[in-house]
């Protein structure tokens, strides 16, 4: 996959977890039947691909033997009819480099590759990864995992210049915030698609219309439909409805400011919000987190539950807006 491939909305999901996932001692925690249940789900609600294994997806706590039970499942059920990226982000080369040959092997068209992260990357080492990558996976299209918080790395614009001339494979980013957008679309010379969530898209949009083609969205697990609505309303170059959607994703969100406003909170509640949201919007059972980040405090806890409430009455009114349009596209 090329830059210009990418289109539509990229949907994230957790990997659902079984009953008990949060102890120390848990093993086989994947509830695989759900997983399968929830992309199946995905597709037939309208997402154009699929990323997995990212924070929502807990790659960094499941074991190994998880990941191949869920990659596995994951891959057999999508069954390349949507583009299909998988996370391979590990402590150190040699453990991404079995995980990224065990997701190719099984199909995979892509991976949200992250940067080893114990001793934080200097630039030399990051480009260096994602070539050495590149080399070693040349039909694997690389995705950018470009947290700056997670990762300890700034991604600054010369990283991406470089990376264009050096990392092949590397096509696309999963972008957070626009900063210096038009600069590394600039150096890159067009090559990589900078990916922007549902949350920044209409930013994106704004600073580079014609790249914003896609976003992603871990919304996407509590149902697909308002991120999948925005992202076509941008393809559209319809800015009043694209505005409007925007408009509704923020007061779905609103709740979580306390926390979506402060990294290091963030940081340390990622997982935590998202599967609690997720919950009660009620599309999939996302289950318990798994250690060591299985800790909600209350109150956040119930801000993420009345995300979930607000996401699911989005959904409802945009099931009402398309009865609308059918009954008036056939009268």
């Amino acid at each position: 996959m090329q830059a210009q491939d990418f289109k539509g909305l990229y949907a994230i999901i957790p990997t659902p977890a079984r009953a008990g996932a949060q102890a120390i001692d848990a093993s086989d925690t994947v509830a695989l039947d759900e997983t399968e249940r929830l992309i199946r789900a995905l597709i037939d609600d309208g997402a154009n691909g699929l990323i997995v294994l990212g924070t929502t997806g807990e790659c960094a706590t499941i074991s190994n033997e998880d990941y191949r039970s869920f990659v596995a499942t994951v891959a057999e059920t999508v069954g390349k009819r949507i583009p299909l990226f998988v996370g391979a982000t590990a402590m150190g080369g040699h453990e991404a480099y079995k995980r990224l040959a065990f997701a190719r092997d099984r199909g995979a068209d892509g991976t949200l590759l992250g940067l080893p992260m114990w001793q934080p990357c200097t630039v030399d080492m990051a480009v260096r990864f994602y070539a050495e990558v590149g080399q070693a996976f040349p039909d694997l299209a690389v995705m950018v995992y470009a947290n700056a918080r997670a990762f300890r790395f700034s991604f600054p614009t010369d990283f991406w210049a470089r990376i264009a001339k050096e990392a092949p494979t590397v096509t696309s980013a999963k972008s957070s915030q626009p900063t210096n957008l038009a600069e590394n679309i600039a150096a890159t010379g067009g090559r990589i698609h900078f990916m922007p969530s549902d949350m920044v898209a209409a930013k994106f949009q704004a600073i580079s219309p014609a790249t914003t083609t896609s976003c992603w969205a871990t919304a996407a697990g509590m149902g697909p439909e308002p991120s999948r609505a925005l992202i076509d309303a941008i393809l559209a170059a319809d800015t009043d409805r694209a505005r409007h959607i925007d408009e509704r994703i923020a007061w779905s969100i609103a709740p979580l400011a306390p926390m979506l406003g402060n990294p290091e909170l963030f940081a340390s509640y990622n997982t935590q919000m998202e599967k609690t949201r997720m919950a009660e919007a009620n599309y999939c059972d996302p289950g318990p987190v798994r250690p060591p980040y299985d800790v909600f405090p209350a109150d956040y806890a119930e801000a993420a539950r009345e995300a979930g409430r607000r996401w699911r009455l989005l959904r409802e009114e945009f099931a009402r807006e398309r009865a609308a349009a059918a009954t008036k596209a056939v009268s």
